[in-house]
């Protein structure tokens, strides 16, 4: 099959190259290096150094491509970033990803497996949060992010592109930049490890649902098949695990003793985050494997090995 992978240098899009790689798929990665990094992209895909925000340069890529599947990681993902610079957000995440969908019509592409996020969400009015809660944006991303779900339902109605959308909870893991906005395990592992002293937003309470990126890899090659098509699908582990959780467990495996500095409240930020993904186990038949402290344990590896 092939594959053209949107953001394919960057943290996940990276791994899910590798993976496709190793299954033998021609995989191509659309890519302008401007957040991700070309030591992660695999030897054996195709990069085609191109921002999706140039419509006639990603027009070539995918002519010369001819994706039977794309899967779209390129994206502003910060939450803090896109609530100081909206427009910035809306230029990345929907106006480059409506070019994304304009090419993948235009050049015959069966499917678009589109990573969302668990901002769409409103506050909870119960926990876990399945497909049908609510969905009322806290963040600009989120708004952003929902806005492109609603894109690609209409592509999907109007062109007959199929789909998948995928609500990930907090994915971690190597190759996460720790000197970034989004990500707190890598940017906590960063700090322990550079003898730096953490900051927690808020009074520490504050709950998310980490999903290490391996998961998340599973999730997007389950997706390559037609099961399950034209549906959405939280991916996560259904944990909520409090900012001090995450601290004293990455302070834990770094084996650093250094204690938390703490600051107001980010704007943006939900306060608790925990999702039901029993439909992706179901349809998809995938399910999380690698616990939290397994996951944080390989970070550490990870940034052991490159710094």
């Amino acid at each position: 099959m092939r594959v053209l992978v949107t953001g394919g240098a960057g943290f996940i899009g990276s791994h899910i190259v590798d993976a496709l790689v190793e299954q033998g798929h021609a995989v191509s990665v659309v890519d302008d290096l401007s957040e991700g990094n070309r030591a992660n992209i695999n030897p054996n895909a195709r990069l085609f150094d191109v921002n999706i925000n140039e419509p006639n340069d990603l027009e070539k890529a995918f002519e010369e491509a001819k994706p039977d599947v794309v899967s779209h990681h390129a994206a502003q993902i910060s939450v803090r970033n896109s609530m100081y610079d909206p427009t910035h957000d809306a230029q990345v995440n929907i106006i480059g990803s409506l070019n994304v969908l304009q090419a993948a019509v235009k050049h015959g592409t069966e499917r678009i497996i589109f990573p969302s996020t668990s901002a769409v969400y409103a506050k909870p009015n119960h926990l876990p949060m399945d497909e049908t809660h609510p969905l009322s944006p806290e963040s600009v991303y989120g708004v952003s992010k929902l806005s492109v779900e609603n894109f690609i339902r209409l592509y999907t109605d109007t062109y007959g592109i199929r789909h998948k959308i995928f609500r990930y909870g907090n994915v971690f893991g190597p190759r996460q930049n720790p000197h970034g906005e989004a990500g707190v395990v890598a940017i906590f592992t960063g700090q322990f490890m550079r003898g730096e002293q953490p900051t927690i937003f808020g009074d520490g309470g504050k709950t998310r649902d980490y999903i290490f990126v391996k998961d998340i890899v599973a999730a997007n090659t389950a997706a390559l098949d037609a099961t399950g098509d034209n549906e959405t699908y939280n991916i996560a582990w259904g944990i909520g695990v409090s900012d001090f959780e995450i601290f004293d467990a990455v302070r834990a495996a770094s084996e650093s003793h250094v204690q938390p500095n703490y600051a107001p409240v980010r704007p943006g930020e939900a306060e608790h985050v925990r999702l039901d993904s029993s439909k992706a186990q179901a349809a998809l038949f995938w399910r999380p494997q690698v616990s939290l402290y397994d996951g944080i344990l390989q970070v550490i590896k990870h940034y052991r090995e490159t710094h």
